[in-house]
């Protein structure tokens, strides 16, 4: 199968649609995905869904979401981990090569980034004012999370934490999608959230390996490069493990209903993934099935547990 080309100024002569490109939009489905599971935790608890605020928040997170996905291009390409990295295994790693293949200058990226996470703050604002002052926690801290995954002083990712800031953000979108409808915090979003968040944060943790040579040589010294490639595999067996036992959890504490045990299916597409990175971890080039199977993974768990909790019959007393 061939490679997916990677944008150039040629392919992209239209303006808008060359920075809508730059978004990675395909990428943002783990948000829509999140966004969709914290309505269903508002619903399985009896709240009506109201459509203009679901509809708002879902643009927004993915604003939010785009805007982090462009500003991790910029630092990326001022570290220089993106420019020299002959192993990437596009489109899942080695950036969205806008700025690499001249299709938007460096300085363009970085304006249009931080300008897509400062469009979310009026709209934060406006959901605060209609549903509570609390949001605005969850808001500043979303933000701070993507934020801070690349870009300095934190530079999270870096220094080994960024899967903690991946978990904490998606975490978030579930717990801020539910708390829009419910106006108020609940421990159900928690309860079908986090091990889809800790999914999403093994999707960024199984893109370091195909990275790992680039990431080290620019000082960039993710987890994966921290604990070397052979061990690094342990990481990921451990960050699924903990995905599909919290919702375990949750069922047997009766947090969530039996039926949700239906979103531990897509455990076979990481364990697949998981044997895939097991025997090739230090091949790139070979990576690539397993990198779309945790994304599968990530999406299927969520899309699941959102249609279980989104049942009438479902509803928790």
């Amino acid at each position: 199968m061939p490679k997916p080309l990677e944008p150039t100024l040629d392919a992209l002569p239209n303006p808008l649609l060359r920075y809508f490109a730059a978004t990675r939009p395909a990428f943002l489905s783990v948000t829509f995905v999140g966004c969709l599971l914290g309505l269903a935790t508002a619903t399985f608890s009896g709240i009506p869904i109201g459509p203009g605020l679901a509809t708002a928040t879902l643009f927004f997170a993915l604003v939010a979401h785009a805007g982090a996905n462009v500003i991790n291009d910029y630092y990326d390409a001022l570290s220089g981990c993106d420019g020299g990295n002959t192993e990437r295994q596009f489109p899942f790693t080695g950036g969205s090569r806008f700025i690499q293949n001249g299709v938007l200058s460096l300085r363009a990226t970085g304006i249009f980034g931080y300008s897509l996470l400062a469009a979310v703050v009026p709209a934060g604002l406006w959901l605060t004012a209609v549903s509570g002052a609390q949001l605005m926690l969850i808001g500043v801290a979303g933000l701070a999370a993507g934020w801070s995954y690349s870009a300095p002083p934190l530079k999270l990712q870096s220094r080994g934490l960024g899967e903690f800031a991946i978990t904490a953000g998606w975490l978030l979108v579930v717990i801020g999608s539910d708390f829009v409808q419910r106006r108020g915090f609940a421990f159900v979003p928690v309860a079908a959230g986090l091990g889809f968040a800790l999914l999403v944060a093994n999707v960024l943790y199984i893109n370091q390996f195909p990275d790992v040579k680039a990431d080290a040589s620019a000082g960039k010294n993710t987890l994966v490069v921290r604990l070397g490639v052979a061990q690094a595999r342990w990481g990921y067996v451990a960050i699924a493990a903990l995905a599909y036992g919290w919702p375990l959890l949750m069922v047997l504490l009766g947090h969530l209903p039996v039926v949700a045990l239906v979103a531990l299916l897509p455990a076979a597409a990481s364990i697949a993934a998981a044997r895939r990175l097991w025997s090739r971890a230090g091949q790139p080039a070979e990576l690539a099935p397993a990198l779309k199977l945790t994304v599968l993974a990530a999406s299927s768990h969520g899309l699941l547990l959102s249609v279980v909790l989104s049942m009438p019959w479902l509803r928790a007393s």
